[in-house]
């Protein structure tokens, strides 16, 4: 989740069941496991999760549901605590709610575990590690522990010691994982905070959880209408998946004002609506001396945001474009940035008359279409509002560019930290995941 994040949520309950029904599914040469995963979320959905380790190369396939953030349901400490942790590519340090507050409804319960170790000013981890992240640890001299603490655009923030806990998915166990727990937690959505536990850093940061994990790669497709997909921690080389265009990771070290070193960055080059190349300026795209215009990609965060001079450009040009099937409501704007709405009365619009709109990367290309392209405004009236899921990052208070999750939607995305780059497949059925992942027999039902 970027500073600027608008989540998505989703939460894995994870089961494992009878190794005899694992080999009916799977190969025997395979070490397998198979974990049922409930969602609890506005669309209470549900479905199957599958967990796959093989024994040269692990990795992690899980059919899932989506909402409004994705959780992954894991265990952490000893005995084993069930805890639950927004999956963010756009953030490095994980951590968990220590403490219960009004609206929590789940916590970690450290002071139950007997695997648990608070860290010390003086600890490496500390001192060094921590300088990863976009706030630094700092020590508080009373307990003499490792103070670290995280904050939003939106006014969420968390407070705690840095810590270190086991932490278990299915047969992946990963000791003295270091991770943020937390007491104090000022939040704009308590009671949609307070369902989760915690969060789980996934980008390129020595302290994520990826890196920790000791995973290189992970992907994920994410379904439009049905709300199912896949998500897979590892390698997900399978024959029948569609072939990724890559674009490489923009690595700068540099500590500036507005960049994230740690993120999944790639370089902007270019948007189409329709078969129009839209007349922006190269310059435009391109960071400036303070890091601000990078351009990420982010699973924490809803929608689209770009830097205003781009934004502008293509909000003209989709309503040129689409001036004759859909009304601008001027007067009306959605969260903040969102500010592209249109009437469109008690029937849907016709998505199959919107224009494509392309984004372009170096060596890719992510295509945005049909219902993608416009957000149903939730409780709007029986004149229902449908909005533009591009938005200003301006307006959100966002000085980069944002890609999220919306769009990323029937697109299979790869984060490969290992080769520094992004792949993705445009127009893939990721409602279909036992199809993509071919004969590794996946499925998935719902339960």
């Amino acid at each position: 989740m970027s500073s600027s994040s608008i989540h998505l949520q989703i939460t894995f309950w994870l089961l494992i069941i009878s190794p005899l029904a694992i080999s009916r599914i799977f190969p025997t040469n395979q070490t397998l496991l198979i974990l049922p995963l409930t969602t609890q979320n506005i669309h209470n959905s549900s479905s199957t999760i599958l967990l796959q380790r093989r024994r040269s190369s692990p990795s992690f396939k899980i059919l899932f549901t989506h909402g409004v953030t994705l959780t992954a349901s894991l265990t952490a400490g000893s005995p084993p605590q069930t805890i639950t942790m927004v999956l963010d590519t756009g953030s490095e340090l994980s951590w968990l709610h220590c403490k219960r507050f009004s609206a929590h409804t789940s916590i970690f319960n450290h002071a139950k575990s007997s695997s648990y170790t608070s860290l010390p000013c003086s600890s490496p981890v500390c001192t060094t590690q921590t300088q990863d992240l976009t706030n630094p640890a700092t020590c508080d001299h009373k307990s003499n522990l490792c103070h670290v603490a995280v904050s939003y655009v939106d006014g969420s923030s968390m407070d705690g010691n840095l810590a270190q806990e086991t932490f278990r998915i299915g047969s992946l166990t990963r000791p003295a994982t270091s991770f943020g727990c937390m007491d104090l937690s000022s939040s704009t959505t308590p009671e949609e905070d307070g369902k989760t536990t915690g969060l789980m850093g996934m980008n390129r940061g020595r302290l994520s959880f990826v890196n920790q994990m000791g995973l290189s790669k992970f992907s994920y497709c994410i379904s439009g209408s049905d709300s199912t997909g896949v998500l897979v921690l590892g390698d997900a080389s399978y024959p029948s998946l569609p072939p990724l265009k890559y674009t490489p990771l923009v690595t700068k070290m540099d500590r500036l004002p507005y960049w994230d070193r740690f993120a999944y960055t790639v370089q902007f080059q270019g948007i189409r609506v329709g078969s129009k190349l839209l007349p922006i300026p190269n310059s435009n795209f391109v960071p400036d001396h303070s890091g601000a215009g990078q351009t990420i990609f982010d699973s924490g965060t809803q929608f689209t945001f770009l830097l205003a001079p781009v934004y502008n450009i293509l909000k003209t040009e989709f309503t040129q474009q689409t001036k004759s099937i859909l009304t601008v409501d001027p007067s009306f704007v959605y969260q903040t940035a969102l500010d592209l709405c249109f009437r469109v009365g008690s029937t849907k619009p016709d998505f199959s008359k919107l224009p494509t709109v392309s984004l372009m990367f170096a060596g890719a290309e992510l295509t945005v279409s049909g219902q993608k392209l416009l957000y149903p405004v939730p409780g709007s009236g029986p004149e229902q509002k449908y909005c533009f899921t591009f938005g200003n990052s301006e307006l959100e208070g966002i000085e980069m560019f944002i890609i999220g999750n919306h769009h990323q939607q029937n697109v299979w995305m790869e984060y490969d930290l290992a080769q520094r780059k992004v792949g993705f497949a445009n127009d893939v059925k990721c409602s279909q995941a036992s199809q993509l992942l071919g004969s590794s027999g996946l499925y998935g039902h719902t339960v």
